[in-house]
């Protein structure tokens, strides 16, 4: 007997593959290892059930991230003097990294703002030199750490929650409730590592 899914996880699966088919010659060119883009995409169906934004909306965020990037890369300048993380939520950007000087801080949103749909930039660039491989050694343990953290809290749908973290500040995404809010940030604030906690949740 084959087993029957629920019509929203048909639909997100096959967005899902819609987005494999376009961008698996990006990823691939960019990670060098399908393998790695293979099991990626896997990882992105599964989120996928569980997210509140719509099949087309977590697509769109993939693109903007893309388009971002390449945004980011065509002006030498900036590329070479700075560390960027564009990372889109729900149509809306953060900027997380370090760039030289204002000048180029604002230069980098101004690119950003070139990608249509999206409804808001968070502009968190600091002024300060590119932080050191081990800083973001660093800022992946305490990212890691968080969503574990987030994960085996049974009040918590960690899927839901976006969790970018930059010198050692932990900045949290995603589409919840004020109580989810409040208790993803408690339970950020208690990670070793983490010198503080910015919410640019969106509240439903």
């Amino acid at each position: 007997m084959r087993p029957k899914f629920p019509k929203i996880f048909l639909k997100k699966c096959s967005r899902t593959i819609c987005f494999l088919c376009v961008f698996l010659p990006v990823f691939s060119s960019l990670q060098g290892c399908g393998v790695a883009v293979v099991g990626a995409g896997m990882a992105t169906g599964a989120t996928m059930v569980h997210d509140r934004r719509t099949a087309g909306t977590f697509v769109d965020d993939q693109v903007i991230e893309l388009k971002a990037l390449n945004n980011l890369r065509t002006d030498e300048d900036l590329w070479r003097q700075s560390h960027i993380s564009p990372i889109s939520f729900n149509n809306i950007v953060l900027l997380a990294g370090e760039v030289p000087n204002d000048f180029l801080r604002e230069r980098a949103e101004g690119l950003i703002k070139q990608i249509s749909d999206i409804r808001h930039i968070y502009n968190e660039l600091a002024v300060s030199a590119p932080s050191s491989a081990l800083s973001r050694t660093s800022d992946s343990w305490v990212t890691g750490k968080v969503k574990a953290s987030l994960a085996t809290d049974k009040s918590i749908d960690a899927t839901r929650i976006k969790v970018v973290t930059a010198r050692g500040i932990v900045y949290l995404m995603g589409l919840v409730t004020r109580q989810e809010a409040d208790l993803a940030t408690e339970v950020a604030r208690r990670v070793g590592g983490v010198q503080r906690v910015i919410k640019l949740f969106e509240y439903i």
